[in-house]
């Protein structure tokens, strides 16, 4: 039987893709590896912006140069469906982002010459709700894909091209998997997709990301529920009560808002109103929320003073948490044909000053912690006792840690209390 390698790349829900497809192999078994032993490896891809695009390209050509036999999956292949196979004779097998079932019957064809490809031209997403996850990272959090592909047409995203429409998985089979992964000793659960404050409407009639939270925080031994990637424009009240309201649901929002200029907005087809007021809604009615959010510069046409008027908001609404992305050109999206196009050193400039004045930002926010007690869970424990934890305010892989000595023993996915008695720009220092 032949061993099967996994090089993953991009998002989690991609990460998600690639466990659905060792579950699947394993299930049919195949012997699953992630080191040099494989004698198939699968490079799942992610084909975002361009230098993602890169990355997977450099892990297919470093195996094909290791001698492997290689299927390449996911965004790439379906991005570059008619020229991939030309430029990579290397590769053995293509599937597209909503092909991965076909998964085991691809290994086990090949053996022949002929290059294998699966790439529907018009995705749809159906997860497959009967495979068990052979999770390759597992610890304290774990995620869980509650909808995949995107009905908006955002004009810097070619998503929807890659990913097709929005589909919702049904709440029944998002709480059976929360509860398996509760017995697996996970702490935390945090709900992905391309948006999911969409969750539900193509299933239910209307978004149901309350109903499902609701659903989800009477599971027992999960603590912690976090939801990422909500959109600002379904931020509304019935699901800000429920982030105040559901004990489970961790008080912590990501809302990437992308611009503030209203022209900006219009122009990357994005909900333009005053995002200042919503701001102010989610902490008045949220206690000790911290905020998220990511933007892009350099979009095309962003002048001078539409990127004040971002430098100008991000320092009135102070966030806890940033980040800032350089607008990266991409075909097949509306953006591709938009012009001006903003030149490489204005966009690097333009993200430099946001990140500075976010580190400004943060640190002071950081500092206003110290002397307080903010729940936190236990990730990793060293051999000295050294605890690296998360707080409530931070979610795994994009945000700070915190930094804890104590004598006491935990365990990953501990939830502890300790006190923060320093801080930097990204980190907490705490004590028990």
């Amino acid at each position: 039987m032949k061993t099967i390698g996994l090089i993953n790349h991009g998002c989690a829900k991609n990460l998600i893709d690639s466990e659905l497809m060792l579950g699947m192999l394993t299930a049919a078994g195949y012997k699953i590896t992630l080191d040099d032993n494989a004698d198939i490896v699968i490079v799942n891809t992610c084909s975002f912006i361009h230098d993602a695009e890169a990355e997977s390209v450099q892990s297919i050509l470093e195996m094909a140069n290791r001698g492997k036999k290689i299927i390449v999956t996911g965004c790439l292949p379906q991005k570059h469906a008619k020229d991939l196979a030309k430029a990579m004779p290397e590769v053995s097998a293509f599937l597209g982002t909503a092909d991965y079932a076909k998964i085991v019957d691809v290994v086990k064809n090949l053996e022949g010459e002929t290059v294998i490809s699966h790439i529907n031209q018009n995705p749809y997403y159906v997860y497959p709700e009967s495979v068990e996850r052979q999770q390759i990272t597992m610890g304290a959090s774990s995620y869980i894909k509650i909808a995949e592909g995107c009905d908006y047409r955002c004009g810097y995203c070619i998503i929807p091209k890659l990913r097709g429409p929005y589909v919702s998985r049904p709440i029944e089979n998002i709480v059976k998997e929360a509860k398996s992964l509760a017995k697996k000793g996970v702490s935390e659960i945090v709900l992905i997709a391309q948006d999911t404050t969409n969750y539900g409407k193509d299933i239910y009639a209307n978004p149901s990301l309350p109903k499902l939270l609701a659903e989800l925080n009477q599971i027992d031994n999960i603590e912690w529920i976090r939801v990422m990637y909500a959109y600002p424009s379904l931020m509304n009240d019935d699901l800000i009560n429920a982030f105040a309201k559901l004990d489970k649901v961790v008080k912590y929002i990501d809302i990437p808002l992308q611009h503030s200029h209203p022209e900006v907005l219009k122009a990357m087809q994005r909900p333009a109103f005053n995002y200042l007021d919503l701001i102010k809604k989610m902490r008045d009615k949220i206690e000790g929320v911290a905020l998220r959010s990511t933007f892009i510069v350099g979009y095309p046409s962003e002048t001078k003073e539409q990127f004040e008027h971002l430098y100008d908001f991000i320092g009135q609404a102070r966030f806890d948490k940033m980040g800032v992305f350089e607008y990266s050109k991409e075909k097949n999206t509306i953006s591709y044909s938009q012009k001006p196009h903003i030149r490489a050193d204005v966009k690097r400039r333009r993200k430099d000053a946001l990140m500075k004045l976010q580190q400004q930002i943060s640190l002071e926010i950081n500092k206003s912690l110290i002397g307080q007690k903010i729940p936190s869970i236990v990730e990793t424990v060293d051999s000295k006792g050294e605890i690296t934890a998360r707080t409530y305010r931070d979610a795994p892989e994009v945000d700070g840690l915190i930094y804890i000595n104590t004598k006491e023993r935990y365990i990953p996915g501990d939830i502890i209390v300790p006190k923060v008695v320093d801080a930097n720009e990204y980190d907490l220092f705490g004590q028990l």
